[in-house]
């Protein structure tokens, strides 16, 4: 059954808080062909190295994190996006305390 959408405004930063020492999310759109989630990373959280099937697009709310993608560190804060290939490992850690809007598009 497809999910129906209110037409509103979101302030998708507002969606997850910070707990701490937690990593928080808060799944907003969940389709056969991909999904949008919300994350909160308290300062020195992360997600070990893993791979994903389908592209993934983060884009940094708030605070900075280090995003390894094969191997290769990438310092992100708020405004950046990063795009992380499918199929190539990666792994995420806040350097800051951080909330990303993911991204994941199936195909």
């Amino acid at each position: 059954m497809a999910q129906e959408f209110e037409a509103r405004s979101v302030n998708m930063a507002g969606l997850v808080g910070y707990q701490a020492g937690s990593v928080v999310s808060h799944e907003v759109v969940k389709k056969p062909t991909g999904t949008v989630t919300v994350f909160a990373f308290d300062a020195g959280q992360g997600l070990s190295e893993h791979t994903a099937p389908f592209d993934a697009l983060v884009y940094l709310l708030d605070g900075e994190a280090e995003i390894t993608i094969a191997g290769r560190p990438i310092a992100a804060k708020t405004g950046d996006m990063v795009i992380m290939p499918a199929g190539k490992p990666h792994a995420l850690r806040a350097v800051k305390s951080f909330k990303m809007l993911l991204v994941m598009i199936g195909s």
